[in-house]
């Protein structure tokens, strides 16, 4: 199913953010570190000729820079939108330059190892369910079982009880003994690797090599999609659908025999973000000391 498949980047992404975001951290830089993920994981496919090594240099450096994005945030108590910004303008720029020095332009990367599609043998021929669960490659299913996981983590465990503490009352945290920084670092480790996953599953296998600026704003997209789902697992994961649905329809208006411009079909998705944002509630279940740095 196209919606699923456009809304997988999302969802992945979206998940590790919400983590972070309960915690107090507010990443506006996940669109460079997809597009990390993406990079890396297209050079680790096609250097060690196996997707998975491809996955682990994805996640390895999404990783990396969700933690020097904690570093000016959490250590430097830098504000926390400007270094996001900043390293959405560093990896936009940087993945061009190590892009065209492994790979070139205009080279044939058809030979970089991808994800192949699975088929569940016991539901693939169901009506509908078939359609939509089987036939899908390992990123869809990781991305579907992570909300539970996420939700379960987050409202039923002592750690998801400290990482929303955190970021509701970060110094009753720490006057109780709990490490804030620490629960920071961890929510963006966690973060990072979900977003490579995203990033990664962008390159090789919605497509099959990396391009410049291919994530388009999905990074950006799955923030709003946090703030869409109303900081829970389970909104994330509506509102992932709600946009993997405008993406996938901006391509089936473009083949369709309708007389408009493809560059409006190409804005449905950003439209649809900017609309939902505006349904924004103020009654929501934003954590109290989001994106405020914690100086003891």
């Amino acid at each position: 199913m196209t919606v699923l498949r456009m809304a997988t980047p999302i969802l992945l992404a979206g998940l590790g953010l919400v983590v972070s975001e309960r915690a107090g951290i507010l990443n506006i830089g996940t669109e460079g570190v997809m597009l990390t993920g993406a990079l890396f994981g297209a050079i680790g496919s096609w250097a060690g000729k196996s997707i998975w090594i491809g996955v682990l240099c994805a996640v390895v450096g999404s990783v990396a820079v969700n933690l020097i994005i904690a570093f000016f945030s959490i250590t430097l108590k830098a504000d926390q939108t400007v270094v996001g910004t900043a390293i959405n303008i560093l990896a936009g720029g940087l993945t061009v330059t190590v892009n065209r020095s492994v790979f070139g332009i205009g080279t044939d990367n058809a030979d970089i190892p991808l994800f192949q599609k699975i088929e569940i043998p016991v539901i693939k021929n169901i009506p509908i369910i078939g359609a939509i669960f089987s036939n899908q490659t390992i990123l869809v299913y990781i991305a579907l079982i992570s909300v539970p996981i996420v939700s379960a983590v987050l409202y039923k465990t002592n750690v998801g009880l400290k990482i929303r503490s955190v970021g509701e009352n970060p110094r009753a945290c720490d006057t109780l003994g709990i490490s804030v920084d620490r629960v920071r670092y961890s929510t963006m480790f966690f973060s990072g690797i979900m977003s490579g996953l995203a990033g990664i599953y962008i390159s090789l296998s919605q497509m099959s090599s990396f391009t410049e600026g291919m994530v388009a704003g999905r990074g950006f997209i799955a923030v709003a999609a946090v703030v869409f789902g109303n900081y829970t697992p389970r909104g994330v994961f509506i509102a992932a659908l709600v946009f993997g649905m405008a993406d996938s329809l901006k391509y089936r208006m473009q083949a369709s025999s309708y007389h408009v411009p493809y560059q409006f079909w190409l804005m449905v998705p950003y439209i649809i973000t900017i609309f939902a944002l505006c349904l924004y509630r103020k009654n929501s279940n934003k954590p109290a000391c989001s994106a405020k740095p914690y100086i003891r």
